[in-house]
């Protein structure tokens, strides 16, 4: 595939999108959509990669992944943006290199994330904006040879990472998705990517019932291939108390609490197909300082400064290790570290969360894993783990 097309066919192209795109984002979404084909792999696992990051992508095992999302495309003036085009080319060449190890391999460009979610909702907020933000994604796509786009908006109609957000976005997000699902068809027709190669689409979701409320999952599902639900965050250092972050079900302390189980639950309920639910999981944990020692220290009021802590710092400095012991809850299923000197709690997952996590998926029928982020564990102990998993009965 050319990485950089002409300049009058890249005119041509952004013309046809540009009608095709300003038509859709004037109508229902409630309408038919267009038609998504089966093609794909028994289960998916993908993979998010922070752009940001100063590594050297080459090293990532393509052969244990179906999809890798390069994050995050910034928004600007309505417009998708790579905030550092030189050094993000090329950290998307090294990605895209990754083919050679495994052809059938997926790169889509993730867009917004926490940080950069703010722009969201003005450029759904009309046929006009929707169609100015999908040919710049397109344009992004074609530029840089990606399969597809993932769509991270945290988070529509509701207060969170983005500052701005209104009422409309509930409906905006779904026109905004039927936009680009049109748009992508459109751009495959003219690429000649049919089956398996026809240019993907998938969105970021969160467990919590106030999510599920404030977006239309039940008719949003049909423009997207799958649904990367992120199944972390349930506490950190945004919230008051500790717990468990990345939990499968709620716990015994505290049976109220947000879990990965009743964000599938609750997107299963809202019409989603579990085949395109993709449940996320964490290569990362929180530690929680000062904490209030009973049931050492989970859901318990804390006084430090809470901070996040990789995968990789966790086994070589902390499980086990300087005074912390490891715990398992076996109801949540989900490990925890606490350090009675220093009144610390960490939550996090592990191999073990991320196997009851796997079985999890294969009993619910969803349509695989999503992890963040790919180098909080360089050394892929947990993807390997999935892999097998996955791989396995």
């Amino acid at each position: 595939m050319d990485r950089h097309f002409g300049r009058a066919s890249r005119r041509s192209h952004l013309l046809i999108l540009a009608g095709l795109a300003f038509g859709l984002g004037l109508g229902s979404p409630h309408g038919s959509a267009l038609a998504l084909d089966a093609t794909q792999p028994r289960y998916r696992i993908v993979g998010y990669v922070l752009g940001s990051r100063d590594q050297d992508f080459r090293g990532v095992d393509s052969t244990k992944l179906t999809h890798i999302n390069y994050a995050f495309a910034n928004l600007k003036g309505g417009r998708a943006v790579l905030e550092w085009p030189e050094a993000d080319g090329a950290r998307i060449a090294q990605l895209q290199s990754l083919r050679s190890r495994n052809p059938e391999l997926k790169i889509l460009l993730s867009v917004g994330g926490g940080a950069w979610s703010d722009g969201f909702s003005d450029a759904a907020l009309t046929g006009a904006s929707r169609s100015a933000f999908t040919l710049s994604a397109i344009e992004l796509l074609k530029r840089y040879a990606f399969d597809g786009l993932d769509i991270d908006w945290e988070y529509p109609a509701q207060p969170g990472p983005s500052r701005v957000f209104r009422p409309e976005d509930t409906a905006d997000f779904t026109l905004l998705l039927q936009v680009l699902r049109a748009a992508l068809d459109e751009q495959s027709r003219i690429d000649g990517r049919v089956g398996g190669r026809r240019y993907q689409l998938s969105i970021a979701t969160n467990v919590s019932p106030g999510y599920g409320a404030h977006v239309e999952l039940g008719v949003l599902h049909r423009y997207v291939d799958h649904i990367c639900l992120m199944g972390y965050d349930n506490f950190g250092p945004w919230t008051e108390r500790s717990g468990h972050h990345a939990n499968l079900f709620p716990p015994d302390a505290e049976p109220s609490a947000l879990s990965a189980a009743g964000g599938v639950d609750g997107h299963l309920a809202a019409g989603v197909p579990p085949e395109k639910i993709v449940l996320g999981v964490a290569f990362y944990g929180y530690l929680f300082p000062g904490a209030d020692p009973a049931n050492r220290g989970l859901y318990r009021k804390y006084s430090g400064q809470a901070s996040a802590v990789s995968y990789a710092e966790l086994v070589d400095k902390y499980v086990n290790k300087n005074g912390f012991t490891r715990y398992w809850d076996d109801v949540a299923k989900a490990p925890y570290l606490w350090n009675p000197e220093t009144r610390t709690v960490i939550t996090y997952d592990d191999p073990q969360s991320h196997a009851a996590k796997v079985q999890y998926v294969k009993r619910k029928g969803l349509g695989g894993v999503m992890y963040w982020e790919h180098f909080h564990d360089p050394g892929e102990t947990l993807l390997d783990g999935l892999h097998r998993g996955l791989s396995g009965p």
